[in-house]
């Protein structure tokens, strides 16, 4: 298995697991409240990024704030989806939906892009274009929320519709949601994420974990 120092909490036995993915300076423990709020039940797979900026976590170099190291992401996001595809079965779970924020989603939707098979679907907080040349994938239909926010100075609003449109010209399933927010999470970020995850519970069949004590 690839590297990565990482937390997971088994959740339920028949629950789609979340792949919980943190922003710049966050760890494995980072995402787990917001993951038990958005699916109580779900198994949590929580990985800390490997490279380090100034002493932060990460999981791919930067060049400047939103120029990425693009030879970098391409490694990373393989190498992510290899520890991803061996710690499911190490714990014996299904294709993982990532939850991501900000470089955590950025990440997600690399892999998504070069390693479609790692994933079931994504919830994309704050997410950017992580390849300026995107390979052609094809993600049959897979679910992926992206939620932007209208104040974000990190994130040109026309990035993150250019990614939902990159997704969507991938095949996936993208439903694309801006709230009147900053980079920040907000309490509407958890609401919406929630909301969708049980819609694709409902929709995944045997995965009904996610939708439990909601």
């Amino acid at each position: 298995m690839s590297a990565f120092i990482h937390r997971f909490e088994p959740g339920a036995p028949d629950g789609r697991p979340l792949l919980l993915l943190h922003g710049t300076g966050g760890d494995e423990n980072d995402l787990i409240p917001l993951g038990e709020a958005v699916a109580p039940s779900a198994p949590l797979l929580s990985p800390r990024g490997k490279v380090l900026e100034h002493g932060m976590p990460r999981f791919f170099r930067r060049l400047a704030e939103g120029v990425f190291d693009e030879n970098d992401v391409r490694h990373r996001a393989d190498e992510l989806a290899d520890f991803v595809e061996n710690a499911s079965k190490r714990y014996g779970l299904a294709a993982p939906i990532a939850l991501g924020y900000s470089n955590g989603a950025n990440v997600a939707a690399a892999m998504l892009l070069r390693q479609p098979q790692a994933l079931f679907g994504a919830i994309l907080l704050r997410a950017m274009v992580p390849l300026s040349s995107a390979p052609r994938s094809d993600l049959g239909d897979k679910p992926v929320l992206i939620i932007s926010g209208a104040q974000d100075p990190i994130v040109p609003a026309s990035n993150s519709a250019h990614l939902a449109e990159l997704l969507r010209g991938a095949g996936a399933a993208v439903n694309h949601r801006v709230l009147p927010v900053g980079h920040g999470l907000s309490n509407e970020d958890v609401t919406l994420a929630r909301r969708w995850l049980n819609d694709v519970a409902r929709a995944d069949g045997g995965a009904t974990a996610l939708a439990k004590g909601s």
